[in-house]
């Protein structure tokens, strides 16, 4: 069976992912019953940051004016880090990435997609930040990188709103 792909519908275009349900089972069905739920349609890209990445997924995001953004948590609580060996994928440039506070077992509904490699957020590697990947951008990076460039305000947020209309799932 092949992975499942997560449309996303953006103010800025769509852009799809392969979601590494069978190599990161617990990371990849979190997000998928978020997304089948709507649980991410109506919210905004939070946190803009030009040649690093582009982070989602925070309820308060819904208003993006919302001083909160960033700051929400999943309704389902928090998931468990997923450091598995036979998933050793890196935060290459396009990838999904489960987003948390720094604390071990804290990622739950936000993420973010790569727009470098960021190879020293990976969980593999020496250091304080363990960032699992989770999924991948396999049509319509130019979108990403479109919304990794838009204007910000100090606190990396963009200043025209960047809003996800909808995010749906299809299983081949």
């Amino acid at each position: 069976m092949a992975n499942p792909v997560a449309k996303f519908e953006t103010s800025l275009g769509n852009f799809s992912a392969e979601i590494f349900l069978e190599e990161m089972p617990i990371t990849g069905k979190n997000f998928i019953d978020l997304v089948e739920e709507g649980f991410y349609d109506g919210l905004h890209f939070h946190r803009v940051i030009k040649n690093f990445m582009v982070q989602f997924g925070c309820p308060y995001s819904v208003d993006p004016a919302d001083p909160r953004c960033g700051t929400g948590g999943s309704p389902h609580g928090n998931i468990q880090d997923e450091h598995l060996e036979s998933a050793k994928f890196s935060n290459e440039p396009g990838t999904l990435s489960m987003a948390n506070t720094g604390r071990p077992n804290s990622g739950g509904c936000q993420f973010f997609i790569n727009t470098v490699h960021n190879h020293y957020l990976d969980w593999f590697t020496p250091g304080q930040s363990k960032h699992p990947v989770f999924g991948r951008v396999v049509e319509g990076m130019d979108v990403v990188n479109k919304i990794g460039t838009v204007a910000t305000d100090r606190g990396d947020r963009p200043q025209t709103p960047v809003k996800v209309e909808k995010i749906t799932i299809s299983r081949d």
